[in-house]
């Protein structure tokens, strides 16, 4: 596999820090390099956070994501997406819920924009928005496939307590098919 870079937005107590240890995690797991960067503010809930997740099978030596290496980017708060949108790549795909995040025009002819209303699902599908960090790791792994779903569901689910397993599954699901339609349009 060559080597992928992910970037995960949103403000802190959204998950987003989970999401890149989980991929990380999953690609250790599988006999790989994994390593997640994470940026965020002092303030612990509602300050703009952004979670760079390096996957490769080569050894990894410089920890960074460079301007212009990430090809995908998930972005769940306007504040984040306006700070760091500018180090993905052009031709890049940048996944936002639409609800919460709304690039301008000359962002969606710089970048390929796939709009999924992820905190909705996680709440009103779900029933539960603690698994927003899974439905958007479902629908990284799903439109990158950089992993076999099996190994990161299990890490998934190795990270989580077991009382909210069931949630959580269903919010990879939800995530999967999400993912799935959007990349048939």
């Amino acid at each position: 596999m060559a080597r992928q870079i992910m970037r995960f937005t949103g403000v802190g107590g959204q998950g987003v820090l989970l999401a890149g240890e989980i991929f990380a995690a999953a690609k250790i797991k599988k006999g790989g390099y994994g390593l997640k960067t994470a940026t965020y503010t002092s303030q612990v809930r509602g300050g703009p956070t952004v979670v760079d997740i390096t996957l490769d099978d080569d050894e990894i030596f410089y920890p960074y994501a460079n301007d212009g290496e990430i090809d995908f980017m998930l972005s769940v708060a306007q504040k984040s997406y306006d700070l760091f949108k500018n180090g993905v790549s052009e031709g890049g795909t940048i996944v936002v819920d639409p609800y919460l995040v709304h690039p301008t025009e000359a962002d969606r002819k710089k970048w390929k924009i796939i709009e999924i209303p992820i905190i909705t699902i996680a709440k009103e599908e779900v029933g539960n928005v603690i698994t927003q960090s899974v439905v958007a790791l479902a629908i990284a792994n799903t439109l990158l496939k950089p992993l076999d779903k099996e190994t990161l569901v299990s890490t998934m689910l190795s990270k989580v307590p077991a009382k909210v397993h069931e949630a959580n599954k269903k919010a990879y699901e939800l995530g999967e098919k999400y993912a799935n339609e959007a990349s048939s349009k």
